[in-house]
């Protein structure tokens, strides 16, 4: 599948909005009208539509009609661009994180080999030795 940039744009805008976030999730247990994708939260109905415009631009929902009932669906094509644009830059920090952990590995090496042999024991009451 290749996406975008503007294909892109237009799905991280529509995900940037928490409301926008929750009606996807409710979506992804089945279509739904409307006036129930409007029940969880505090606005119009109009506001919920306009919701709805902003996640069908982006192509993330599809909007059916059944007599008079639209029910939207979830459209999950976008979502499977974004999770594959964003594992190039999860495979970068997994990459940097593994760099760090031999870093890491060898430094706590080194440190092995500087102490062997060295007295590390605590000081005990009374010597004045440091």
């Amino acid at each position: 599948m290749v996406t975008t940039a503007a294909e892109l744009d237009r799905t991280f805008a529509a995900l940037a909005d928490p409301t926008r976030r929750a009606i996807l999730t409710r979506l992804t247990a089945g279509e739904a009208s409307v006036t129930q994708l409007a029940e969880p939260f505090a606005m119009s109905l109009p506001a919920v539509s306009k919701h709805l415009k902003v996640l069908e631009r982006a192509g993330l929902i599809s909007r059916g009609r059944t007599r008079q009932w639209r029910p939207a669906r979830l459209e999950a094509g976008p979502l499977k661009a974004v999770a594959e644009w964003t594992d190039g830059y999860r495979r970068f920090w997994e990459e940097s994180y593994d760099r760090l952990d031999e870093y890491l590995d060898e430094l706590q090496d080194r440190g092995k080999e500087q102490d062997d042999g060295e007295d590390h024991s605590l000081p005990t009451r009374g010597d004045h030795s440091l």
